[in-house]
């Protein structure tokens, strides 16, 4: 049974605006000590900047790890990798490696749990601050 299935990334402008997203966040996050001594507006902005990237960029890198997976699992990659003919014994290992780590990889439920908990957080901040 042949499927034609055209595999795609993001586009560069995605990857590259999901990368910053990441950076700024991180960024955002790391910066609040040293605005703990000024105005708390700049603690807050910098926060919500933080949250709502890691919630961007945690969102993209699951889906990515989940279309890494099924990609796996659908097409039985590490089987055909075992049993190909054009393939040495080291590259058929180190493909194996490859496509098993990212098969077993619990990296989606570390980006899941990012995602969750920094949605909540900003929930619960805008309800604190703007709702309550």
């Amino acid at each position: 049974m042949s499927r034609m299935t055209q595999f795609t990334t993001h586009s560069p402008l995605a990857r590259t605006l999901f990368f910053w997203s990441g950076i700024i966040a991180t960024v955002a996050y790391r910066i609040i000590i040293v605005l703990t001594d000024l105005d708390q507006f700049w603690v807050k902005l910098s926060w919500y900047i933080g949250t709502i990237g890691f919630v961007i960029y945690f969102a993209h890198r699951y889906e990515i790890s989940e279309n890494r997976y099924h990609i796996i699992i659908n097409y039985d990659l590490e089987n055909k990798v075992q049993n190909s003919q054009d393939l040495n014994d080291e590259d058929k290992a180190a493909l194996h490696y490859v496509l098993h780590s990212l098969e077993s990889s619990k990296e989606k439920w570390n980006y899941i749990i990012i995602f969750v908990t920094s949605a909540l957080a900003l929930m619960a901040g805008i309800y604190l601050d703007f709702l309550s």
